[in-house]
């Protein structure tokens, strides 16, 4: 049976919650309400972009708090799931929430019937009004926006679209499948396993993913902010925009200079003057990698 138990370690290291408010755009209670929570899942995808320039420029990609803390709200830099929901966490924690980390199996745009992918994508779980909700401020161009109840099979709708999530086997075992609506289609996002893990058990899979030679974020740029209109991607230098519905609004891939603007005006990041060669790289990869 699925491990429902959601309990909360506590925070290995305190977050500046004021700078934490600040970098997101939040000005409500610190309390933890499901009205806090959701305010908070909305506005870190529009303020925190999400990203993989340090591991394109050759950076390792630390996840202790300070450092994470120094990155995403000091720098005005994004990051991806590890970074995201790291500093989710502490910060959920820091306002009274009860969180945990969880681990999902991503299935996004996988071909049906693609052999099983290595669980490597750090979600939450937040226990509140006797449910469990599943948060996740780091998946690109796909985010959530809301919470959803982890254990329910309903249709979820959030600011950016219907979600639901459903049992699923794979090797035996059962987990949760986050499934979004894309058309008229339920498509897979991946599948959340069983039991929590807490902070250290994410470094062998962070390491692995800003590494290994078959991690994607080695040898492609992947971009993504979410706003309260748009849903916006960069995949090397093929930009996407999306409206909330998930209708495609434009599609085109971007020269040196386009791509460096749209990183800065439109994914909102402090372009760095080394980013350049890396810039080059990305568009003569272009969309063929």
């Amino acid at each position: 049976m699925f491990d429902a138990q959601i309990g909360n370690e506590g925070a290995a290291a305190a977050v500046d919650l004021n700078a934490y408010f600040e970098r997101i755009g939040y000005d409500g209670p610190c309390e933890p309400t499901m009205a806090t929570l959701c305010a908070i899942t909305r506005l870190h995808p529009d303020a925190i972009p999400f990203e993989n320039l340090d591991v394109l420029l050759g950076r390792g990609i630390s996840l202790a708090p300070a450092d994470v803390a120094a990155k995403l709200i000091t720098a005005g830099r994004g990051g991806y799931c590890y970074e995201q929901n790291g500093l989710l966490k502490r910060s959920l924690e820091g306002v009274g929430f009860q969180v945990q980390g969880l681990i999902a199996r991503v299935q996004w745009m996988q071909p049906k019937g693609a052999p099983p992918r290595p669980r490597s994508h750090m979600v939450l779980g937040v226990t509140l009004e006797g449910e469990t909700w599943l948060v996740d401020a780091g998946f690109g161009g796909c985010v959530l926006t809301a919470p959803l109840r982890l254990f329910s099979d309903a249709v979820q709708e959030t600011p950016h679209g219907r979600f639901r999530i459903v049992d699923v086997q794979t090797g035996g075992v059962v987990e949760r499948q986050v499934q979004a609506d894309l058309s008229g289609h339920w498509s897979p996002l991946y599948q959340v396993a069983q039991g929590a893990w807490t902070d250290i058990d994410y470094e062998q899979v962070n390491y692995f993913t800003y590494t290994h030679p078959s991690s994607h974020f080695t040898w492609s740029m992947t971009v993504g902010r979410t706003t309260a209109t748009a849903r916006y991607a960069l995949k090397n230098n093929r930009f996407t925009q999306r409206d909330v519905t998930g209708a495609l609004v434009e599609q085109r891939d971007l020269t040196v200079e386009e791509l460096e603007a749209t990183l800065r005006d439109v994914i909102g990041l402090p372009v760095g003057a080394g980013w350049r060669p890396v810039l080059e790289k990305v568009v003569a990869w272009g969309t063929a990698v």
